[in-house]
């Protein structure tokens, strides 16, 4: 079986044509990556100095390294519960991280209530706390028995001024929200991040009780400042190795990868294009060969041209 045995561009219909297995990384509901993750040389006492010390851990390294599979594996054996994700942009800010308070969703809603007391029904209760949800940040410093596990992925495409606006938040463990303060709310429910649970906040201060697991992850573009730097531990992901390739390559795949043949020339290929400074992931790389080692495996020039398309630079168009 070939490639053109599922869209053929003919413009035929073959409604009753049955797809290809997801390779197993993109079956949904998604697996976690956990199981089969085998972290290089010294992650694993990186990763133990940062829980020791209560510090982030700054992971840095090349696209598709494993950098943010780390804190699902840890999450996964330590048993910190699901992990919480904060994807960074140039956008993002702090106050979005802690919490979000939605002001025009409580204007339109203080409106209804005014019609329904106008009409002579029960117009019930402004609650601030109904507008407000915590964020990923904000849900990781809640009190806890057990730390929370957060990943805030991509640091280094972050406003210059974000890392610094961390440090104090995360030195201190603690923020306010002004809403609850503003309106004296004693103690108010309110939702965490991406969940429906509520958590009780008492005189709008949130203090942790166990600092959380803090996974950055840095793909090297931009320059962090020093007092940033000086309060995280730092790990640099290694270039791969073929051996450590092999490795992952059976982990995903359950592929044995020999000392010779096509499959290994692919991932000697692979490493020597890393080692030279090119721009290609991991998954790319297993993508590639799950492709060329499943039902509609390829040969000869088509086999080339499936490598070409799935193992380009990442750095070009």
């Amino acid at each position: 079986m070939t490639q053109d045995a599922y869209y053929r561009g003919d413009g035929v219909p073959r409604g009753d044509t049955a797809l290809p297995e997801p390779p197993p990384w993109r079956t949904f509901p998604r697996n976690s990556a956990a199981g089969v993750f085998r972290p290089p040389a010294g992650l694993t006492e990186a990763v133990n100095a940062a829980l020791a010390l209560r510090r982030p851990l700054l992971i840095t390294g090349g696209p598709g390294t494993g950098k943010s599979t780390v804190i699902e594996q840890v999450a996964a054996e330590l048993g910190l519960g699901p992990v919480l994700l904060w994807h960074i942009t140039s956008r993002s800010s702090l106050a979005d991280a802690l919490y979000r308070y939605d002001a025009l969703g409580r204007i339109h809603a203080h409106r209804i209530q005014q019609e329904k007391a106008q009409a002579g029904g029960d117009a019930g209760v402004d609650d601030v706390a109904a507008f407000l949800t915590l964020g990923p940040l904000g849900t990781a410093l809640l009190p806890s028995k057990r730390p929370r596990a957060l990943l805030i992925d991509e640091i280094d495409k972050a406003d210059l001024d974000l890392p610094g606006d961390l440090l104090d938040v995360l030195e201190r463990g603690e923020f306010r929200i002004t809403e609850l303060m503003r309106e004296e709310q004693h103690t108010a429910r309110v939702r965490t991040w991406e969940s429906d649970v509520r958590h009780a906040v008492e005189d709008g201060h949130v203090q942790c009780t166990e600092f959380p697991f803090i996974v950055m992850t840095s793909n090297g573009e931009q320059e962090l400042p020093a007092p940033f730097l000086r309060r995280c531990v730092r790990y640099t992901m290694p270039k791969p190795t073929a051996a450590l390739i092999r490795d992952v390559v059976h982990g995903h795949l359950g592929l044995e990868v020999g000392e010779s043949g096509p499959t290994a020339e692919l991932v000697d290929e692979f490493v020597r294009r890393v080692a030279s400074g090119e721009s290609v992931a991991v998954d790319q790389l297993l993508g590639t060969l799950h492709l060329l080692n499943g039902p509609a495996r390829s040969q000869g020039t088509e086999r080339e041209r499936l490598i070409a398309l799935l193992m380009k630079d990442l750095s070009g168009a």
